[in-house]
């Protein structure tokens, strides 16, 4: 099994710590073998430096393979909650840019209007004026047609 070496070496490497099964862990767990006092790197490292490295590896890769069972969900959720919020940014994007379009066409309206009240205060102010001059007129015609009987009068009396 471990010869030659690099074999047992890359085999280790290659090892896949992520989809340890169940029964696996299950085996590693219930034969005592993680839980014996003996099976630390301290305890095997008096013994062999390989059996230690190993031991070490074993009880690691386990450990490593408890956290990503754990983990592994809780980053697929992010990444799709990622993913959502990367459309809902896109949503919103396209949304903001609807309103800035309609706000731009407000305040073109808004200006519109102002200008709009603008020239109907002048044209009302014109129209005032022109009212004012209107009766100032007829004033004086109806002054001169008031002058006009008594002149008539006069004339004929002379």
């Amino acid at each position: 099994m471990m010869k030659p070496p690099q074999n047992f070496i890359d085999s280790l490497k290659a090892f896949d710590k992520d989809n340890i099964s169940d029964a696996q862990k299950t085996q590693l767990k219930g034969a005592d073998l993680l839980g014996h006092p003996d099976f630390t790197y301290e305890v095997m490292m008096r013994k062999s430096s390989a059996a230690a490295n190993l031991a070490n590896w074993v009880i690691n890769v386990v450990k490593y393979n408890d956290i990503y069972v754990m983990v592994e969900p809780l980053k697929k959720a992010a990444e799709e909650s990622k993913a959502l919020a990367d459309t809902k940014g896109e949503e919103l994007r396209v949304v903001q840019e609807r309103v800035a379009e309609i706000v731009a066409k407000v305040n073109a309206l808004k200006a519109n209007l102002a200008e709009a009240e603008a020239k109907k205060e002048s044209v009302v102010a014109q129209a005032t004026a022109l009212q004012q001059s209107l009766d100032l007129a007829n004033r004086l015609v109806n002054g001169l047609a008031d002058e006009n009987v008594r002149w008539q009068k006069n004339v004929v009396t002379f």
